[in-house]
This record gives structure tokens, C-alpha cells and sequence, in this order.
């Protein structure tokens, strides 16, 4: 029999036990540039890290946290600067947050982790940060959301309310990304917070299943970043029985997180730099998740493509020349391409289509291309964006 999941958005909100701040540190000029995180008690934490072997400081040290504790309390964050390439003064300088937080917080430092994100190559502005963590509160905004942002053009969260066994929780998450959106892990920072109770081993297994088939499935650029991280919070405060083995509830907050993350993936990639539009690709008939998802991916990652959808262009032979490139199992001569539900290839051959038709329609904040590769029943799907002149006039002038 199957199960219906039952999930529904709410406005913002933290789950039970969970506070927040941000504010400006005099990093930026006026919009927030330091915030944390912080739970009444210690949370089962699960986490996925970037796979640049240039990873910054922050990251190392959250990394080892989660890997060797699997809990956490506090996370402090900032923009502006991403202590990544700062040798040792740059770990020290992330210890010396990791320890004023467990202070004013009077936890272990061992339950604090840390993210920042910004310009590689800089040291961090201790007397700044060390004053603005003397000023951060146990609040319920969101100011954290903002306090994250680099070139982002909004703060992307989302909170969710679901029931286990008849205990109401929520499921809170935020996330920045804009530009070096290539994860494999990350390229960005993402936070998960809920009030479930759910086994360490389980909720990891879980994060990194559903990473894969979320932000790993994004792109903005084609690079990775050297400090990103999706890091999920459970502090069990829903007082539900903790989730340790496959059942109906379980399943609900997988799907629970799945649509978190999937959203934080999409609004993502919608904010790619300089982007005019959400490009979104699937794929069916694949003959495995794998080979769905990389066809998928290497859709959105085609600069020719993504050139084509700033134009509002219905070019579909630079979406089979892409799909031609990727090691995976299919028929070339038996692939099918739709823009919009418009069906412009068949058995690897052009359909006449109405092109102004199609190219109004590619003029949407949305453009969904649909692939089927006609050898199996799997599929693949991912996000991405438009390539804009704008993509280049932010990166050009990223430094100042």
C-alpha cells in the first residue's frame, strides 16, 4: 500500500529550540555580514563539504567536528571573507571564533562550527568579528539568511511542518549560493534545522543520498568553491521517537528534506549571477539514475546551451551535441528533446515546430527541457541558468 507523505510550507519560523541573529560587523557597508545559529541543546549533525582539495579553514575544522562528534550547537558564519588559502593564521582565526562562541554560549567548543564565504585570499578582520560576536542575541529572526549573502540577490530559505506520529515538527532551511556553482560537494552554504529526533547514522545517510540528487544536480559556472557545506541540525525537541529504522515516518522526513533541499538547490541555481531565468532539465529513459543525472547535469552546464537560453534561442543541436559527450549508456540515433513541452526532436531528427512559438515561451523565468533517451526506465534531473552578459560584468569586478 502506499504511503501518502504529508508535508506543507509555512512562513518562516525555527523549530523548537533553535535562535538566530545577524548583523553588520563593518565587513559590508550596511547589510548583515555575521550571524549564527544556536540550540538549546546539542543536535544530531550531519554534513557535506566541497570536494576542492583547496578547502578552507572553516570547513576543515566543521568538517572534523561532525565527522568525529556527529553533534552540534552553535554555528557561527560570515560573508565578505572566506578565510580559504590563510595558512595557519587562518585555522587560528577559526578556532578563536569556535572559542568566543562556546564562551558567551557557555558550551563546549567542540558543539561549535563554523562557515564563512567570500573573497579567497584574505584574513579575517578578528577585531570586527570578535566584537560583532559579542553583540549577536538568541533571536527568532532571520537575519542570519541575509548575513550569508555574497552576490546573491536575496536571501533563499523556507520552513516546512510535517507530523511524526502525531508530533508536529519543523523543518527549517536556508541557503546563499550565486556565482562557483559547480557542487560536487558544494559550492555553497546550506543549513538545515528541524525539531525531530532521527538517528546520527540515519540522518547523515540521508543528507549525503539527498545532496546528490540535489545540490550535486546545480550549476551555475562549471567551478567549485573552497568552503562551502550543507550541514543538517536535528535537536529532537518535537519529542517524537527518535526515527532509527525504515517505516512511514522515516519516510516522511525524507521527503520532508528532500523538498527542503530542492528547493534551496532551485532557488539557487534561479540566482545564478547575472541569470534571467531557472533552467530545468529532465531526463527519463536512462538505464541508470547515474547516467540520467550526468546527462542531466551536463545539460545545464553547457555554456552553449546556456547562451542560447539568454537568447530566448530554440536551438536544440547544442543540447544533442551535449548529450553526445557524456559517458553514458544510450542510442543516439533515438533521443527525444522538448523546450516547454514543445517537441522539437524525435528519434534524433528535427520536428517542425512553430520557433516564435517556442521562443516566447523560452522567454519565461522558467524554461523545463525534457530529454528521453529511450533505453530504460531511470531518470535525471537538474537545475541551472542562463549565461548573461551580467555574468561577466559581476566576476569581472568581484574584488572591488
Amino acid at each position: 500500500m502506499t504511503t501518502t507523505i504529508k508535508y506543507h510550507e509555512i512562513n518562516f519560523t525555527w523549530p523548537k529550540g533553535f535562535y538566530s541573529d545577524g548583523l553588520n560587523a563593518g565587513m559590508r557597508h550596511k547589510r548583515p555580514d555575521l550571524g549564527w545559529l544556536y540550540s538549546e541543546v546539542p543536535a544530531a549533525a550531519a554534513g557535506v563539504y566541497t570536494t576542492n582539495k583547496v578547502c578552507a579553514a572553516p570547513t576543515t575544522l566543521t568538517k572534523k567536528l561532525i565527522t568525529t562528534n556527529q553533534e552540534l550547537q552553535a554555528l557561527i558564519m560570515n560573508s565578505v571573507f572566506a578565510n580559504s588559502c590563510t595558512g595557519s593564521q587562518g585555522m587560528k582565526d577559526a578556532l578563536l571564533e569556535q572559542e568566543l562562541v562556546a564562551q558567551k554560549l557557555q558550551i563546549k567548543p567542540s558543539l561549535v562550527g563554523v562557515a564563512s564565504t567570500g573573497l579567497i585570499g584574505s584574513f579575517l578582520p578578528m577585531d570586527k568579528i570578535t566584537a560583532g560576536i559579542a553583540q549577536l542575541k538568541e533571536t527568532t529572526s532571520d537575519a542570519v539568511t541575509q548575513a550569508v549573502m555574497t552576490t546573491d540577490t536575496h536571501a533563499k530559505k523556507i520552513s516546512v511542518a510535517f507530523k511524526l506520529a502525531g508530533k508536529t515538527c519543523t523543518m527549517t532551511g536556508f541557503a546563499k549560493g550565486s556565482g562557483m556553482i559547480h557542487p560536487n560537494m558544494a559550492t555553497m552554504l546550506a543549513f538545515i534545522t528541524t525539531d525531530a529526533a532521527i538517528d546520527l547514522t540515519i540522518l547523515q545517510k540521508l543528507t549525503s543520498e539527498l545532496t546528490d540528487k540535489t545540490f550535486n544536480q546545480i550549476t551555475v559556472d562549471g567551478d567549485t568553491s573552497t568552503n562551502d557545506m550543507v550541514v543538517v541540525l536535528a535537536n529532537g525537541l518535537a519529542q517524537n521517537k527518535q526515527l532509527t529504522t525504515a517505516g512511514t515516518d522515516l519516510a516522511v522526513f525524507k521527503a520532508t528534506l528532500h523538498h527542503v533541499l530542492a528547493f534551496l538547490a532551485q532557488k539557487i541555481a534561479a540566482d545564478g549571477e547575472g541569470a534571467t531565468k531557472l533552467v530545468e532539465v529532465n531526463v527519463n529513459g536512462a538505464t541508470s539514475l547515474p547516467d540520467g543525472q550526468k546527462v542531466a547535469k551536463a545539460i545545464v552546464g553547457s555554456n552553449l546551451v546556456k547562451a542560447a537560453l539568454f537568447g530566448n534561442d530554440p536551438n536544440w543541436g547544442r543540447i544533442m551535441s551535449t548529450i553526445g559527450t557524456v559517458d553514458a549508456v544510450f542510442d543516439p540515433q533515438n533521443i527525444t528533446i522538448k523546450l516547454n513541452d514543445i517537441l522539437v526532436v524525435d528519434h534524433s531528427l528535427a520536428v517542425a515546430f512553430d520557433e516564435k512559438q517556442a521562443s516566447t515561451t523560452m522567454a519565461a523565468s522558467k524554461v523545463v527541457i525534457t530529454v528521453d533517451l529511450h533505453s530504460g526506465s531511470a531518470q535525471g534531473q537538474a537545475w541551472g541558468c542562463d549565461l548573461t552578459y551580467n555574468y561577466v560584468k559581476i566576476n569581472a569586478s568581484y574584488r572591488s
